[in-house]
């Protein structure tokens, strides 16, 4: 099929050519965005959005501006983009749990009781709640200062004082240790 008279099938919302168009295009379009995101089922969910878009938004190709192609798998990068700038994106990027790194590491390995002589369940017991939550956040689950003080209603100087605040005890603690 010519690129006019597939131009010209969406346009129609002809239920054919959109079939056509998926599969002629779709490995590569769906190439177009695994370059930016690297989970393949995050990256198809991104690519339907997109392939949606792309028939919803047919009537604003301008076919001066460049080819179809390049018109889609400009719309399937931007919709990458925009995925890996999201907020949803962010926080599944994060580290995963304390838990599942130190604390698992006992059931994997067979080693709590290294992980016990590591004593980092001792040190973090010794932070009041807040310290203790803010710490989690920030080394343990990757957020930022403002990410934590954005997420959770608590003002940046708060963040950032609980921080220093949890790292001076810490320290005192594991000089002790």
């Amino acid at each position: 099929m010519e690129e006019q008279a597939l131009i010209q099938g969406l346009r129609a919302r002809n239920r054919q050519v959109q079939e056509y168009l998926y599969e002629k295009y779709s490995r590569a379009l769906f190439g177009v965005i695994s370059r930016i995101i690297y989970d393949p089922d995050l990256a198809e969910e991104v690519f339907h959005d997109a392939f949606v878009k792309i028939s919803q938004k047919i009537d604003s190709y301008d076919p001066s501006k460049g080819r179809l192609y390049t018109w889609m798998a400009n719309i399937c990068r931007n919709a990458a983009i925009d995925k890996t700038r999201s907020k949803e994106f962010s926080k599944s990027s994060k580290t995963n749990t304390i838990d599942d790194y130190v604390y698992g590491m006992e059931s994997e390995s067979g080693t709590a009781a290294a992980v016990d002589g590591i004593g980092v369940r001792e040190l973090m017991e010794e932070l009041n709640e807040e310290q203790r939550f803010v710490m989690e956040c920030i080394y343990f689950k990757g957020y930022t200062h403002t990410e934590v003080a954005e997420n959770y209603g608590i003002p940046l100087g708060t963040v950032k004082s609980r921080v220093r605040s949890a790292i001076t005890v810490l320290k005192k603690k594991a000089d002790i240790i």
